[in-house]
């Protein structure tokens, strides 16, 4: 068995995926299915994370997922992931997805998301991860960015269980959307 490392690197989490889309991943509009593009980015994910901790991996969340622009059939799309950010047993992978038109060459920024994934032993409990060495100023600043998103999500997870959903006030602000209120 190998032994663990104690420390790794970005560059050592880096993984590339191209795959040329076909009409048998495309929805009812004929582009390319999101859910089709989601099990890509859960793969590379997957890779990613797993290349870095030398661990089986499991995806515990996915951070806001934006599809920017549609994917045609016979585009070439290119994901590229890096480990941004570790805890203890858990990392955060960045994903961007770009699609090409092999004829045009034109390219388009299709997807940018984050996937934390948190690392398994052989007996599906927890472990450790390796320390992150962050080597450049674009790793620090991924890294700072990932802290952001873990306070920013921490927060709405507080404000969101703390919410008062059937207060006065909080049904008297649903008045000015698109909603009937019809309570007994």
């Amino acid at each position: 068995m190998n032994k663990k490392k104690e420390s790794n690197t970005v560059e050592a989490s880096k993984v590339t995926l191209s795959e040329l889309m076909l009409a048998s991943h495309t929805n009812f509009s004929g582009k390319i299915h999101g859910g089709y593009l989601l099990q890509l980015m859960d793969q590379i994910a997957f890779a990613s994370a797993s290349r870095y901790s030398g661990c089986y991996c499991v995806t515990a969340s996915v951070d806001k997922v934006d599809f920017l622009n549609p994917i045609e059939i016979g585009e070439l799309v290119t994901l590229k992931a890096s480990v941004n950010y570790v805890g203890n047993t858990s990392m955060v992978v960045g994903i961007r997805v770009v699609s090409e038109n092999i004829q045009t060459g034109v390219v388009k920024h299709c997807n940018s998301s984050y996937f934390t994934m948190v690392a398994k032993d052989e007996s599906g409990k927890t472990t450790s991860v390796p320390h992150l060495i962050l080597s450049d100023l674009q790793e620090v600043r991924r890294f700072f960015d990932a802290l952001r998103r873990i306070e920013q999500n921490k927060k709405r997870i507080h404000q969101e269980s703390s919410f008062d959903y059937t207060s006065k006030a909080a049904l008297d602000l649903l008045k000015k959307y698109n909603v009937i209120i019809d309570l007994p």
